[in-house]
């Protein structure tokens, strides 16, 4: 759940910027939806962690002979399956319009394909995925982000439009 949550936070903050680096009508669509699902989702396993006296965030592991914060990115590029390094995230900023588009659809495919490993390890992990909220939490985070892959898949086929003067 901690992990799970750091990485819905950075397919937030790849929607955050959305409004201001794109006019593509669908992709707008596609990040308000994911981005309200994935807050929503937060918001679950926040209290899901909280009602059990957990800590909503992940302690950093000390990676060995680390001693600066600069290492922590990728530190999380190994916890987390599918998130954009920071290098990957700073590209998405600097894009605009089709580019952006194109980054915005690779990457969150990338990220989705990641959460979609996250709850493959939660289920493979004897005794992991009982208790009957995680379950059914866990395949609903499947079954969602396998359809916005579809979704995105098909987005990142299609021919762009001309916009027209």
């Amino acid at each position: 759940m901690q992990g799970m949550i750091m990485h819905h936070a950075q397919a937030v903050e790849m929607t955050a910027l959305i409004e201001s680096r794109t006019e593509n009508k669908d992709l707008r669509l596609l990040g308000a939806r994911i981005s309200q699902s994935q807050s929503d989702e937060m918001k679950f396993m926040k209290r899901w962690l909280e009602a059990r006296g957990e800590s909503v965030s992940r302690p950093m592991p000390e990676m060995p002979g680390s001693h600066s914060h600069a290492d922590h990115s990728s530190a999380h590029q190994m916890l987390m399956p599918g998130m954009l390094s920071s290098q990957q995230m700073n590209e998405l900023r600097k894009a605009t319009g089709a580019e952006f588009d194109k980054l915005f659809l690779t990457g969150m495919i990338q990220h989705h394909d990641g959460a979609l490993v996250m709850v493959k390890d939660l289920f493979d992990t004897a005794g992991a995925g009982q208790d009957a909220e995680v379950f059914n939490f866990a395949t609903d985070v499947d079954t969602g982000q396998r359809a916005e892959i579809d979704i995105m898949r098909n987005m990142l086929s299609e021919k762009p439009v001309r916009e027209k003067p």
